[in-house]
Parts: structure tokens; C-alpha cells; sequence
């Protein structure tokens, strides 16, 4: 029998991997480049291999029409306006999350710092009610804080990530270490997915798909990439060459081809 936590997945994932692009930004950034209009992403990037997007719950809200991907409603913020930028706070609920149609719930946990408790509490508590109701929960696993000195250390980023998934999430997002040894063996001591974040807009685009197949060839489950998809030029000819690695197992260099074009 199918379970409802199953169907979501299914939505948000293709073949058990996720293209996805978060575009949370809204709160703790404001209107960055290519997040003017969110909602032109979704509708731009949605038929070119994405199988989801993290958005905050007014840019769901606000849709003009049902996306044809899996949407993830992000439920933690805090703002670059803020003397606490790295204290994540909920403004959600997954009762919400399930009034709007969500296919699952997005948290930010930053460890390393002062913060850190209320966030782990907060995950703690999201993941039993995302148990509840059957609703995936995508942690987004960050090292940053006082006591992080390399959030790429290995050890940090590996410690990060079993602690997202030993307080429930059914995926979880975290930091590259920059080698596929190293990850591997992170990805081997998570027992959930692990999807990767894209950090900062890379200088290029090589960069971003070589990272992208190192990651897939250490075993994780897909890219969650924010900047690098939606402050591109041509941001669906990105998603595509993205999708051309992880479902297509195409290389770097091939996918590469695809925007040297452009």
C-alpha cells in the first residue's frame, strides 16, 4: 500500500533524485537578482527537468496557477536586517503547510552557534508533526556559527548531516566538501538522501556542473541550487544542463555544451 508520505515524495523527487531551486531568499534578503519574480522562475524553469521548489508560504499563496512541480513550503527565517541573522525562527505549520496544498516542508537549522537549541527544537517538533500528517521535511543542514571555523571540514559537515537526519528529516540539504571521498562517506554514515546546497553564484558555469557531478558520483540525490539557477541569464538552459547530469548521468563537460551554446 502507498502512503501519503510516499506520494508526496514522489512529487518532489523524480526517480527518487531532486532538481530543485530554493527560492526562500525573499525573507532574509529581499527581491534579490532573479527573484524579482519568483513566480516567472517556477513557470520558466518547471518543463526543463525541475522536479521541485522551496518558496516561502506568501509566494505559494500567491500563485497564479498550480505549478507542475512538487513545491516544498520553507517555514524558517530571519533577516540580513537582523543583529541575528543566523537565528532561524518558525512561521509556519505543517497544518498550514497542508492547507496550501504543500508537498512538503522546508527548515533551515544553523549549527555552530548560540542559536543552535531553539533550532534543533524546532526540528525536533516539525519532524513529529510531518510524521503526523505523512508530510516529507527537507532540513536544510547548515555549519555556521561562532564555533565553525571551515563549514567544508568533513568531519563538521558530516556531524551536520546526521543530525538532520537522526531528528527526522526525510532529506537532507548541506554543504559540499569540495572531494567526492570525503562526501561519499558522508553521504554512507546519512541514512536519509542528502541533496547539496549551491552557496554563493559561482564565477562559472563549469564549476557548478563539475561540483554538481562530483556530488552525484559520491552518492548524493540531487542539487538544491538557488543562485546559480535563478541569477543565470538563461536560467532554464541551466536546469536543463543540471537535469542532463542528474537523472542523464551526463558529465560536466557534456552538460556544458548544452550553454556554451547560449
Amino acid at each position: 500500500m502507498v502512503s501519503g508520505l510516499q506520494i508526496r515524495l514522489n512529487r518532489i523527487l523524480r526517480n527518487g533524485k531532486m532538481l530543485c531551486i530554493p527560492m526562500d531568499h525573499g525573507i532574509s534578503s529581499g527581491p534579490i537578482k532573479g527573484l524579482e519574480d519568483p513566480h516567472n522562475i517556477i513557470y520558466t524553469c518547471q518543463h526543463y527537468g525541475l522536479t521541485s521548489v522551496i518558496v516561502n508560504r506568501g509566494i505559494l499563496k500567491t500563485l497564479p496557477k498550480p505549478p507542475a512541480i512538487g513545491v516544498l513550503v520553507h517555514y524558517s527565517s530571519s533577516t540580513s536586517l537582523s543583529k541575528s541573522p543566523n537565528r532561524k525562527m518558525l512561521t509556519g505549520s505543517v497544518e498550514d503547510a497542508l492547507r496550501l496544498g504543500a508537498d512538503g516542508v522546508s527548515l533551515h537549522i544553523n549549527i555552530g552557534g548560540k542559536e543552535e537549541p531553539e533550532m534543533l527544537e524546532q526540528l525536533g517538533r516539525i519532524a513529529d508533526d510531518c510524521h503526523t500528517w505523512n508530510m516529507p521535511l527537507l532540513a536544510m543542514m547548515y555549519p555556521r556559527g561562532e564555533n565553525i571555523k571551515n563549514p567544508h571540514d568533513p568531519e563538521i559537515v558530516g556531524h551536520v548531516a546526521r543530525i538532520g537526519a537522526e531528528c527526522g528529516a526525510d532529506i537532507v540539504k548541506t554543504l559540499y566538501t569540495g572531494d567526492v571521498d570525503s562526501f561519499a562517506k558522508i553521504v554512507k554514515s546519512t541514512p536519509v538522501p542528502i541533496v547539496i546546497a549551491g552557496g554563493p553564484k559561482a564565477k562559472t558555469d563549469k564549476e557548478v556542473l563539475k561540483m554538481t557531478e562530483d556530488a552525484m558520483t559520491a552518492g548524493a540525490k540531487g542539487v538544491t541550487y538557488g543562485r546559480n539557477i535563478f541569477e543565470h541569464k538563461h536560467p532554464e538552459e541551466m536546469t536543463k544542463a543540471l537535469a542532463d547530469i542528474i537523472f542523464r548521468k551526463a558529465t560536466a563537460k557534456e552538460a556544458a555544451k548544452r550553454l556554451d551554446k547560449k
